[in-house]
């Protein structure tokens, strides 16, 4: 009998919700698993964490057996996904276990989330001041970065200034450049952009069925609802999404420092 299993064996004899040291104290006392480690308590722990549905970081696993019903700071309690006992709206979440009951690498993963967001907040100050020219480069350049236009020599070409159509810059996807994608670039510090804003952008469009709008700030819910029932590819990216992009394909932004996070290789330990 597995760890996992000997929880689920408890859970299912118990019938309701218990902590994870409750749990640990039901297998001992049903003898259902021999525990070799230094800390067995913090093993039920983290076998419950890395199974819990609404818990999800990089080291969980995608098999959910069970759920969270405690609340913050008297100690998380789980029970068996599924059960008549879990009543709907009893998934928690990660925000309502206490500090202490989560993993390293939870801890770990919410601090990578923390920093990311705090990046984010400092490349959006970073572009709002910065030349306007300049954002009209950075999204040709986040762009390719992502891969549009491939191997394709000067596949950007920045457009926008004075007279440049409601069009700020160029994705050629081919070598002779049949296949276009169009990009509109707007800085607003709060503004939103607007179903007028769209208008323009497609009415420029001349023979291109491909677009990208980007602005720093947000669309109005008319600009989205224009673009859905468009016919032409229109593809909407608000500050959030720019500065998020940004980071992922390392636009603007240099790594300081990585950091690894291991497991057990389980298949090493056994004898073929």
């Amino acid at each position: 009998m597995t760890i996992v299993e000997a929880i689920k064996k408890v859970m299912q004899d118990v019938g309701k919700p218990l902590t994870y040291k409750e749990i640990y104290q039901e297998i001992i006392y049903k003898n259902l698993y021999r525990f070799g480690a230094k800390d067995p308590e913090a093993l039920v722990n983290s076998k419950l964490r890395k199974h819990c549905l609404g818990l999800d970081f990089p080291s969980a696993s995608p098999a959910k057996h069970f759920v969270i019903v405690g609340k913050r700071g008297k100690g998380a309690k789980y029970f068996l996904v599924g059960s008549s006992h879990v009543k709907t709206g009893a998934v928690q979440g990660m925000a309502r276990s206490s500090s202490e009951e989560r993993l390293p690498e939870e801890k770990l993963h919410d601090a990578y989330l923390e920093h990311r967001s705090t990046v984010k907040n400092l490349l959006l100050e970073q572009i709002l001041s910065s030349d306007p020219a300049f954002f009209e480069r950075l999204v040709v350049d986040l762009l390719l970065a992502m891969g549009y236009g491939g191997s394709v020599p000067n596949a950007g070409l920045v457009s926008g200034g004075a007279g440049d159509g409601g069009i700020d810059g160029i994705i050629k996807e081919d070598e002779l450049g049949l296949g276009k994608i169009y990009i509109q670039a707007k800085r607003y510090a709060v503004k939103p952009v607007g179903r007028p804003d769209l208008q323009r952008f497609v009415g420029a469009m001349e023979n291109v069925h491909k677009g990208v709008f980007i602005t720093t700030s947000t669309f109005c819910k008319t600009a989205e609802l224009y673009v859905d029932n468009n016919q032409k590819s229109i593809v909407l990216v608000d500050g959030h999404k720019l500065c998020e992009l940004m980071i992922t394909h390392r636009v603007g932004v240099s790594v300081l420092k990585e950091y690894l996070t291991f497991k057990v290789d389980s298949d090493y330990f056994v004898d073929d």
